[in-house]
């Protein structure tokens, strides 16, 4: 942890009354205190007493010890290189994933990559969740349930992952897709 020099008393009470999906006027109504005493302290326009901050934190409830001594949520990744993309696909069908763990997320996002005569198997997938995506190049006939469609570049398909569905490059040429799932499937 920093020195308490640089421990920024209002930027962490935000954050910990954030986690615990409280606003400032309730946090304030809790604690005994006015609205603004929350919010210039969290924008850091005035600096708490003890125990001041003690009766903030009764507040949440939280106690002073933790207030100092929790850490701070990791912050997840936005940006991400093409490099650092995650294959978990093989060499006919490549499925490079968006961030490598998708513990914390709701959304799985792919850039996939299909060879030429290449498909998702014989046996139709499911799996609960739904599913989209877009054709950047190349040409896919995409099938799900009783419907059967080529799909080309700027086409797209959307559809609830239950329902049987199948992805076949019928082409001669690789096919690109940029697909999103949720929750992430796999």
């Amino acid at each position: 942890m920093s020195s308490e020099a640089d421990f920024d008393v209002g930027a962490r009470l935000s954050a910990v009354r954030k986690m615990h999906h409280i606003s400032q006027r309730e946090l304030a109504k809790r604690a005994g205190v006015t609205n603004g005493t929350i919010s210039l302290i969290e924008q850091n326009r005035v600096s708490p007493s003890v125990s001041s901050l003690r009766k903030v934190l009764q507040g949440l409830p939280m106690s002073f010890s933790d207030f100092f001594s929790l850490e701070a949520a990791p912050r997840q990744d936005v940006f991400f290189a093409a490099a650092e993309l995650l294959e978990i696909g093989d060499a006919k069908i490549s499925y490079r994933q968006i961030g490598r763990d998708l513990a914390q997320r709701e959304l799985q996002i792919l850039h996939e990559r299909y060879a030429p005569g290449s498909d998702t198997g014989r046996a139709m997938l499911r799996h609960e969740s739904e599913e989209g995506g877009v054709v950047i190049r190349g040409k896919l006939e995409v099938t799900v349930g009783d419907q059967r469609r080529l799909l080309g570049p700027g086409d797209a398909y959307y559809f609830d992952s239950r329902l049987p569905h199948r992805f076949r490059n019928i082409g001669d040429e690789e096919c690109e897709i940029v697909s999103a799932c949720t929750p992430p499937s796999f």
